[in-house]
């Protein structure tokens, strides 16, 4: 199956909720399917890479949007899952707001990706920015501007 991400936005009775007791993360993160707004496949690392140019580290903006937030709750599958709250999903979005799909495919090189050992090893393969990082950029991005626009927080985890 592999290292997924998957993603919701919390309200503000849901985030009351988990930060009073962090053991809900995995509920949370367990609820009908359709609570889950985000299901990032695999596509979560090379996105994490164009937005962050880095394999692992974050930076302030649309470089938090994979692999940001607080650690909380316990081991979800590949460490804890991580909450973004709602004033960072506002510092998030606001770096996703005039970030496109083509900015994006400007800093895609699969060469740099595969040498960087991003995950999964597919960066060769045809038409993969196209068919696979572009549709799962674009599920992001909408993600977070809707939660920021709501007021809302962001739980990620990589599963």
């Amino acid at each position: 199956m592999g290292m997924i991400l998957v993603g919701r936005r919390l309200n503000q009775d849901e985030l009351r909720r988990l930060l009073a007791d962090p053991s809900l993360t995995e509920d949370l993160l367990d609820e009908e399917e359709s609570a889950l707004e985000l299901d990032l496949d695999k596509a979560w690392h090379g996105l994490h890479f164009l937005l962050a140019d880095s394999p692992w580290e974050t930076v302030d903006g649309a470089g938090e949007a994979v692999l940001g937030g607080d650690p909380i709750g316990e081991d979800v599958g590949y460490g804890p899952a991580r909450l973004l709250t709602p004033e960072k999903v506002r510092v998030v979005a606001a770096g996703l707001r005039n970030l496109g799909v083509d900015t994006l495919r400007g800093r895609y090189d699969a060469a740099t990706l595969t040498a960087a050992q991003i995950y999964p090893d597919i960066w060769e393969e045809p038409d993969v920015f196209d068919t696979y990082l572009a549709p799962n950029f674009t599920r992001l991005r909408e993600m977070f501007l809707r939660a920021s626009d709501q007021g809302q927080a962001v739980l990620l985890a990589i599963t």
